[in-house]
This record gives structure tokens, C-alpha cells and sequence, in this order.
């Protein structure tokens, strides 16, 4: 058994928007630690956004995404007396955000035949507008969860 809980360190904000949120977006998008080029791609369609929705501050656009994105509820498996149940369970905030930013990112990179600039900005503005695949993928999990809510006395 464990001692103590490990400390959470927390991201260093992004230099341009000041924002936790947008930099740990940059370090999931990251791939074999080549930071600029998903900071260049996250900022280029934090551009392209701004463009689209007319709106001058792109990091309310991008946290309104995640937000709308972010699941309240998810499924956990939990064995009891050789059945495996799927229980809901509420998420919380910082587990919802990182759900979210993951359903947008491989969304995004799912999508064919444009820049991954153009391909994030698309997913992003469909989040903000509350449609799109991250969306549904929210509504699902939620549906399952509401489904499953006979088991939720099985809680620990």
C-alpha cells in the first residue's frame, strides 16, 4: 500500500493565452516531444477560430469547446461476485477536461485530407457550437451512464 499520495504538478501556463487549459491541450497534441510544432498547430487554429466565430479572445472560444465536450458522468467496470458491472460514476473536473481535450485531438487528427491547423479549429468550432463527433461521444457516454443507473448502489 501506498504511503502518500503523489503531488499534482501543475502545467506551466501557455506563453501566449496565459492559459493551464490551452498549455496541457499543447502537451497532449505534443508528439515526440516536438512542442513548437503543436504549440504552432494549437495556436494556428486558435487563429482560425477567432476568424470564424467573429470573437476577439480565442482561449474563452477554446475553453467553451472543452466545456461543452467535458463528460459529468463515465462508466467504470467493477467485478462483484464473478459479473463485471459497468458503474456510473461522476467525473471530476480536471478527469472531464482531459477526456474532453483527448476526444477533440483524435477527432481532429481522424479527419482526413487538410493541415491538423485546420482539422483542430473544425472539431473545436463544432465543440463550441455543441455539435460534432466529441459531442456525441459525450452524449453517448452520458446515455450509457444514465442506462446503466440500476448499478450505481455498487458504488465504493
Amino acid at each position: 500500500m501506498r504511503r502518500r499520495k503523489a503531488e499534482k504538478r501543475e502545467a506551466q501556463p501557455d506563453p501566449k493565452y496565459n492559459s493551464q487549459l490551452i498549455a496541457k491541450f499543447i502537451n497532449s497534441l505534443m508528439v515526440q516531444g516536438k512542442k513548437t510544432v503543436a504549440e504552432s498547430i494549437v495556436y494556428g487554429a486558435l487563429e482560425i477560430l477567432k476568424q470564424k466565430t467573429h470573437e476577439d479572445n480565442a482561449s474563452k472560444i477554446f475553453n467553451k469547446a472543452i466545456e461543452n465536450a467535458r463528460p459529468r458522468v463515465e462508466l467504470k467496470p467493477r467485478r462483484v461476485g464473478g459479473a463485471t458491472y459497468q458503474i456510473p460514476i461522476e467525473v471530476t473536473a480536471a478527469r472531464g477536461n482531459s477526456l474532453a481535450m483527448r476526444w477533440v485531438r483524435d477527432f481532429a487528427r481522424k479527419k482526413k485530407g487538410k493541415p491538423m491547423m485546420i482539422k483542430l479549429a473544425d472539431e473545436l468550432l463544432a465543440a463550441y457550437k455543441q455539435e460534432g463527433p466529441a459531442i456525441k461521444k459525450r452524449d453517448e457516454t452520458h446515455k450509457m451512464a444514465e442506462a446503466n443507473k440500476a448499478f450505481a448502489h455498487l458504488r465504493w
